[in-house]
């Protein structure tokens, strides 16, 4: 049997621009991406901390090392710059395997630097 779990996971990234003109998705960083084990165009669970929005959509790859965290399309209606994000993409594993799952977390600062890691 598979189990649905969270494989990776930045929590508290900084909504650093928001464009409703754009097609869709939320551009990333390709550093943070890299890092927290993303995949371009990978289907992604994004919270807004500051107003409880959720919503579903994929990853778009930003510029290296620029923090960029942007909210496209109609996805830019549910934030703006500095609110939040908690950006999540899951996996399905055995379910023997889950006993001992870590996804991997990166928590993020004020400029969506690293500032703690853990999981595999």
């Amino acid at each position: 049997m598979l189990v649905h779990v969270l494989k990776s996971k930045l929590h508290r990234a900084a909504v650093t621009a928001a464009s409703v003109d754009y097609e869709g998705s939320l551009t990333i960083s390709e550093d943070l991406i890299e890092r927290a084990g993303f995949v371009p165009y990978e289907r992604i669970l994004c919270s807004n901390m500051a107003n409880g929005a959720r919503w579903e959509t994929y990853v778009i790859k930003g510029p290296r090392g620029t923090g960029a965290i942007e909210l496209n399309g109609a996805v830019a209606h549910l934030g703006k710059p500095g609110d939040r994000l908690t950006i999540m993409a899951f996996t399905e594993i055995e379910h023997h395997q889950a006993a001992g799952w870590q996804p991997k977390v990166l928590v993020l600062g004020t400029a969506n630097e690293v500032l703690n890691e853990r999981g595999i």
